[in-house]
């Protein structure tokens, strides 16, 4: 039995997610994973177990998604990836296949993730980033922003960050950097973190940009980020400028 890791490029506009939620509406397109196994199931003629590293909701876009599946194929890595982009939709690429150890787990074996969050900010959005940016009305302060993505890095309790009142499972997640890149109109949010739950980036984005554009105080995050109490938060921003840019693994 082989073990096959694929990195994998999508535009998440019009799928529900890696997978499917439990809740919202569903699109006629499904989920990127079940995309993904439907060819492979063609392919294989038995359908395989597609694991993804991370699950990435609704509208969100990966530049660099790993998932791994066994199979008893002997086709070669090149002839899986050239049918995947085959019969795959055009909004979905597989970069690579590479043959990886029994014992490789594209989602238990991750160590961190990276995720960008892009904007725009001018007098007229541009009508040809309107897919992949969030558009500002007003330009946020970038010392401000800076400020507030501040209050997040490190070990926190990031409950604050859910929409999920009854998550279950622990809370506690450590940033290890939010960058914030500013160029022109262009500003683009880098969070590197061990783990994100689903709406955490977007909810964490959302309150730096929030605190940018002087609608949210720097201390009514702080006592967010302390107590977990999401009152005086903003709501999610919307996903169209999230991407998940890289998952990291030990060397």
């Amino acid at each position: 039995m082989r073990n096959i890791k694929l990195i994998i490029e999508y535009d998440g506009g019009r799928y529900d997610g890696w997978v499917k939620s439990n809740t919202g509406k569903s699109s006629k397109e499904g989920s990127i994973s079940d995309r993904i196994t439907d060819v492979l199931t063609e392919m294989e003629q038995t359908k395989p177990e597609l694991i993804g590293a991370i699950r990435t909701e609704a509208g969100v876009h990966a530049l660099r998604q790993v998932a791994s599946f066994k199979t008893e194929s002997t086709k070669s890595c090149t002839a899986i990836k050239q049918y995947l982009n085959r019969y795959l939709p055009r909004d979905i690429a597989v970069l690579d296949v590479t043959d990886v150890p029994e014992r490789f787990h594209a989602a238990f074996n991750a160590k961190g993730f990276v995720f960008e969050y892009r904007l725009t900010a001018g007098q007229a959005p541009s009508v040809f980033d309107r897919k992949y940016n969030h558009y500002c009305f007003r330009k946020p302060d970038k010392a401000l922003m800076q400020k507030a993505a501040g209050l997040m890095i490190g070990k926190h309790d990031l409950r604050a960050f859910s929409d999920n009142p009854r998550m279950k499972k622990s809370t506690v997640r450590t940033i290890s950097s939010i960058d914030i890149y500013e160029g022109g109109n262009e500003i683009q949010i880098t969070f590197t973190g061990d783990d994100f739950w689903p709406n955490m980036v977007r909810l964490m984005t959302a309150a730096i940009v929030s605190v940018g554009v002087g609608e949210t105080d720097v201390t009514t995050l702080e006592n967010a980020v302390k107590n977990g109490a999401r009152e005086g938060l903003p709501d999610a921003i919307e996903p169209r400028g999230l991407f998940l840019s890289d998952v990291i693994y030990d060397e």
